[in-house]
């Protein structure tokens, strides 16, 4: 304290506000707390409202502002709530970034990939919505060309829309890595179209349904063939044949095959999961499983039937 008045030295405020001097001093060069007077020696000198200025300044610079955003408050220039409405802009596209970040080096530590791997991954992360869209449209639009499909079912199929939302979790970004690196592999592409030329009827007939066709999507299949697989119902067996029996009927039970392997073969099981991840969608667990004990049990069964050429 001087001697002749109530003004504080920046050592005492320092101890006042329990920051160090070196910090005061920035501040105070940076126009934040600047000296009310001078003492005789020409020290710089501060009252009580410097105090309550110190603390202040704490806060907002606790809160991620910078000194320049913390003296446009304090001069008047700007309002806190104006500077914070900007900082959670900021702060927002922080977090998503933080959270693609993490998701990435997440599979990275996953998969233990390269260092190629990995910076094609974070490269698919950070796409913009319109490249994400774009990448999607080339695969709808590679699966589905040229195939001779009813008009109503390639609308729905070109229309659907696969996307991360605004604010995606770690969760739905690591599922878009995988997916996008999926959709554009061509192997892919060309196995999901065998597997939708099997399994999609032609104009004239999209009331009917074709044999295997909506296995991938009906549950009540996938739900059957896990309650058969609780039993300890085996492939082969005269009670395999009687689930096979009840859930397909007088069915082609080779065709009905011939369209589930070549759903498994794609990855069509996978390529479902992964939509619904990016979508955060609560879809029904993956169900390889299920479908590969369908596949042996139909194969037993379709062996006995005549082979359709």
């Amino acid at each position: 304290m001087d001697d002749d008045s109530d003004l504080l030295t920046i050592g005492r405020l320092a101890q006042r506000t329990g920051l160090t001097v070196r910090t005061l001093r920035f501040w105070s060069d940076e126009g934040a707390i600047p000296p009310v007077a001078r003492s005789a020696g020409g020290y710089r000198l501060y009252d009580a409202g410097s105090v309550a200025r110190v603390e202040l300044v704490r806060t907002l610079r606790e809160l991620g502002l910078g000194l320049d955003d913390v003296c446009r408050v304090l001069d008047g220039r700007a309002s806190i709530a104006e500077i914070a409405d900007a900082h959670v802009a900021a702060l927002d596209a922080r977090i998503r970034s933080l959270r693609t970040s993490r998701a990435v080096l997440s599979t990275v530590s996953k998969r233990g990939s390269t260092a190629e791997e990995t910076a094609l991954m974070n490269r698919l992360a950070r796409l913009s919505a319109a490249e994400r869209v774009q990448i999607i449209d080339d695969f709808k639009r590679d699966l589905i060309g040229g195939l001779d499909l009813d008009p109503r079912l390639r609308d729905r199929l070109r229309d659907l829309r696969i996307d991360l939302p605004e604010d995606p979790t770690p969760e739905q970004v690591d599922a878009w890595i995988e997916l996008a690196e999926l959709v554009r592999d061509p192997g892919f592409r060309a196995r999901m179209r065998a597997f939708l030329e099997l399994s999609t009827p032609p104009p004239g007939v999209s009331g009917k349904t074709l044999p295997g066709a909506n296995i991938f999507w009906a549950r009540q299949v996938v739900n059957t063939v896990a309650e058969a697989r609780e039993r300890g119902i085996e492939p082969g067996t005269p009670a395999a044949a009687e689930v096979i029996a009840q859930m397909f009927r007088d069915a082609d039970l080779v065709a009905v095959l011939r369209c589930l392997e070549a759903g498994i073969e794609a990855g069509a099981e996978q390529y479902r999961v992964l939509v619904g991840r990016v979508r955060g969608q609560r879809s029904a667990p993956d169900a390889t499983m299920e479908l590969n004990w369908l596949a042996r049990a139909l194969r037993e069964e379709a062996g006995e039937c005549p082979r359709s050429s």
